[in-house]
């Protein structure tokens, strides 16, 4: 019986892919009612293959595709010369292969080439038909194999237990033998025999011990071969939800431990405690009258018991369980600065809080009298600042680098102009947070902007590169009078230019660092702005110590 399967199902194989899969693999390939059969799909003998009639095609003539019955008849005549195969052909009205085509095709369907020209991969495929198996073939397929438990089989079990249940000879007695000559006496033939039964053991053992022949074991082989294949045929995958989730070729080890890893270490790296800066020997009699209460040890409390809970709910991470971004602006978040809260007071630290603040009215009656480089000083020691770098690009869109293409060139450190990014649909951003990758799977933050005018005067201790633009007027607004000799005596210049382009006359008489890019060797790329972040390292690492790189 024979059905058609719905048109939606694709089937993935063509009629001249199931003809060579059949050949190489050396399976049958059955011929019934008009229709080839390939395994559970058939297709009619004349449905043409997707290869090409040698001469058709070309020159706007009409594609020709040699029909599938044409394909089984060469297989099967192949040893026949071409005009004798041509002639059978043309007898039993099958279309004959040409010969230019015969060579080329014969080394497809055997699996010598993988592909070939004349092969129209855009054809029209015809749908299969799918075969479905009666009981009648069923029976007779169960017929045609040799029927091993029944005959060969079963004979071969029983003599291979007998076999094995008979006594073996282990020793030698004298009781059962009796004398042939008076040469050869009882105790000479026990002796040989017990010589031989030695020898047995340590030769291979023989068809004569096993107790059955060759063919009876591999009847036995085949049968259990055949009931395993059946059985393995019938399995299938169970899948459910919790196996579907399970994944086999990723380790989860190296990916999100490594993160966590990153991110405890950059926690770490932002606690470190900075160095306080030596107190100043000389104190004013008021300083000496005021003594600062000794700390009081912890008591307990059963109603505060999270001040004794150590690192058990984070897992070692510095991470506020109680804390909140309520009230915070998205710089705050990023530069890590904390939002501020009222702690609670107890009551045994008033008089503790009552001295720090006669301290801290002290401390600015004293500021308001030293000069301002001493009192920005002390407002450093008071408030703790963000320790992000700044990088100050050019705010228009005909240099190199701009606020579309800021990210690509020193985060992934390749180069893409404006108008691509443009292109693309990028947006422009007020400013950037590039994410540099650090050996050890660490990263650090660089804040980019282009527009100075928004920086605070405690922000300029944090700029520790700008891109120079080429005029002057570039600084204008900027800190000390916008001087670009001043600025660059604090601040690391940088230029990016293209290698065939003529350097500007201020930038050569700047302390700028040119970095020079190519538009034919794009493959430097990476390497040339590679430099940018080594002469930024050894730059902070002399005068920026104190921020986080």
């Amino acid at each position: 019986m024979i059905r058609r399967p719905p048109r939606s199902t694709l089937f993935p194989y063509t009629t001249l892919f199931r003809s060579r899969q059949y050949n190489v693999n050396k399976k049958e390939i059955i011929e019934k009612d008009g229709h080839i059969i390939f395994g559970e799909f058939s297709w009619p003998k004349t449905v043409k293959t997707n290869y090409l009639n040698w001469g058709s095609g070309r020159d706007g003539t009409m594609k020709e595709y040699y029909t599938l019955e044409c394909l089984l008849f060469l297989l099967k005549n192949v040893h026949l010369t071409h005009p004798v195969y041509v002639r059978q052909a043309a007898a039993e009205g099958i279309p004959a292969v040409r010969r230019p085509d015969r060579k080329d095709l014969l080394a497809y369907l055997n699996g010598e080439t993988a592909t070939h020209s004349s092969i129209d991969k855009s054809a029209p495929l015809e749908i299969p038909t799918q075969v479905k198996r009666t009981q009648d073939d069923a029976q007779n397929e169960a017929a045609k194999k040799p029927r091993f438990e029944e005959t060969q089989v079963q004979r071969a079990k029983e003599q291979l237990a007998a076999r094995l249940d008979a006594p073996k000879e282990s020793s030698v007695t004298t009781e059962q033998m009796r004398s042939l000559s008076d040469t050869m006496s009882v105790e000479k033939i026990a002796a040989i025999k017990a010589k031989r039964l030695a020898n047995k053991r340590k030769t291979i053992k023989g068809d004569d011990e096993v107790g059955m022949g060759i063919p009876e074991l591999r009847g036995i082989l085949d049968y259990d071969v055949d009931v395993t294949r059946d059985i393995i045929n019938r399995e299938r995958q169970w899948r459910n939800r919790t196996t579907i989730l399970q994944s086999t070729g990723k380790n989860f080890a190296k990916n999100i431990f490594a993160l966590l890893q990153s991110i405890k270490a950059r926690e770490e790296g932002s606690s470190r405690p900075q160095q306080e800066p030596p107190q100043m020997q000389q104190q004013t009699p008021r300083q000496q009258m005021v003594q600062r209460p000794a700390p009081q040890a912890a008591v307990y409390n059963r109603y505060d018991q999270e001040r004794f809970r150590g690192k058990e709910e984070t897992e070692g991470f510095k991470i506020d369980t109680l804390g909140t971004y309520h009230g915070m602006t998205l710089k705050s978040v990023t530069e890590g600065t904390q939002p501020k809260r009222v702690p609670m007071v107890p009551p045994t630290t008033i008089a503790a809080t009552t001295t720090q603040q006669q301290q801290q009215q002290h401390n600015q009656h004293q500021a308001s009298t030293q000069p301002p480089q001493m009192n920005v000083a002390m407002n450093r020691q008071v408030k703790r600042g963000s320790r992000t770098p700044i990088i100050i690009i050019p705010a228009v869109n005909s240099t190199l680098i701009t606020m579309y293409n800021a990210k690509d060139i020193l985060q992934d450190l390749r180069y893409m102009s404006t108008d691509e990014k443009k292109a693309q649909g990028c947006k422009r951003d007020n400013e950037i947070l590039v994410q540099r990758r650090k050996e050890g799977a660490a990263t650090v933050s660089y804040r980019v902007i282009d527009n100075p005018a928004k920086l605070l005067r405690e922000d300029w201790d944090r700029v520790v590169a700008v891109f120079v633009q080429g005029p002057a007027w570039q600084f204008k607004g900027w800190p000390w009078d916008g001087n670009p000799v001043d600025i660059f005596a604090r601040i690391k210049a940088f230029h990016l230019k293209w290698d065939e382009m003529p350097l500007d006359t201020n930038v050569a008489k700047w302390a700028v660092h040119v970095i020079q890019l190519s538009k034919t060797k794009r493959h430097l790329d990476r390497a040339n702005l590679l430099m940018f972040w080594e002469v930024l390292d050894k730059y902070m690492l002399k005068n920026k110590p104190h921020l986080r790189f």
